[in-house]
């Protein structure tokens, strides 16, 4: 591998701390890599501590925080290397981390995207939320993955030690070939945070790209370090990005989608009651709302990203029909079952 040919982005915005706690371990075990920190804005020290005490590091400062979509759009129209590793902040790398990746880009001309095995920093002998072994959804657009299927965490006891064709990857750590990440005008910029990569990747495959994990990789991800899983503006990004997603690249019956998912979201709304979780209630009527006020818009990418004569959406982007129904009602809360 020669050195230009992968660039690690790491985005940031007033994570000093967690350049000082991560950033070291990136350097040492990314010797044919260069390394790049995205900063978004930030108002501490971050920039004058990377350019202070990692010289090597490349800077690129980004003119206002537009979140993790428009910040990587941004930052990435300065970076030619082939190969583009996207990492977040709180991740930890372990030796040997790249050449796996590496390996299968070279040699499977088809993969756009990849995913390494995230593990929990907190626990590392379990799977980390954001990702674990590779993501899916479901037929309404639910993500879930290899590994954690909503709130129960697998174990990794090596049965995700293969590499294998997922349907997206992990924002968390994402490599991806730089000529397509630019063929496909990157992230959607107006999901701000997150599910915009599980939106990229559904529109590489409608181009005939794949994605891939590669349980060979691994890495540690904190999880949380900008907004935890209980903070309602995430419960908002994702219900409404979800949606974006869906109305943006389901091949059809999209009418018949978003009822179904007005009627489940609804019944989210309903366990957030029991537990009386009112904000989390609210962050959802907020992401329908302003789901329905983007619907025209929404509308006319759809009609903008619909494929040429010699390809169409792919019809096959889901592998079970509901997995709210098999995680809740048929109690299935692993992967294998």
């Amino acid at each position: 591998m020669n050195k230009s040919d992968i660039a690690i982005v790491i985005l940031n915005w007033n994570g000093r701390a967690l350049l000082e706690q991560f950033l070291p371990s990136v350097i040492a075990h990314s010797e044919n890599a260069t390394i790049y920190v995205a900063d978004n804005a930030s108002t501490d020290t971050s920039v004058a501590y990377v350019k202070s005490n990692h010289p090597t590091v490349k800077i690129i400062e980004n003119k206002t925080n537009g979140g993790y979509a428009k910040g990587y759009n941004d930052a990435l129209k300065h970076v030619d290397e082939k190969f583009l590793c996207l990492l977040n902040s709180d991740i930890e790398v372990t030796p040997n981390w790249l050449q796996p990746v590496l390996n299968i880009f070279n040699t499977h001309s088809d993969t756009a995207i990849i995913q390494p095995k995230i593990l929990d920093y907190k626990n590392k002998r379990y799977f980390e939320y954001a990702g674990a072994a590779g993501g899916f959804i479901d037929k309404y657009g639910y993500p879930y993955c290899r590994g954690r299927i909503f709130d129960t965490i697998e174990e990794d006891l090596g049965q995700y030690n293969d590499t294998t064709s997922i349907f997206w990857a992990s924002g968390a750590c994402f490599f991806i070939k730089n000529s397509v990440f630019k063929a496909l005008n990157g992230f959607d910029a107006s999901f701000f945070a997150h599910m915009e990569e599980i939106d990229l990747c559904w529109r590489a495959h409608n181009r005939g790209y794949s994605t891939t994990y590669v349980g060979t990789s691994t890495v540690y991800h904190v999880g949380g370090a900008t907004l935890d899983s209980d903070n309602p503006k995430k419960t908002y990004l994702n219900f409404r990005n979800s949606l974006f997603t869906l109305v943006k690249n389901a091949p059809k019956h999209l009418f018949y989608l978003i009822v179904i998912r007005l009627i489940l979201d609804g019944l989210a709304s309903l366990r957030f009651l029991i537990f009386f979780k009112f904000s989390q209630i609210l962050a959802i009527l907020k992401a329908h709302v302003h789901f329905y006020l983007q619907l025209p818009k929404l509308l006319k990418q759809r009609k903008e990203l619909r494929p040429g004569k010699s390809s169409k959406r792919i019809s096959k982007y889901y592998t079970i029909q509901s997995i709210v129904w098999q995680y809740f009602i048929k109690n299935q809360q692993k992967y294998i079952e």
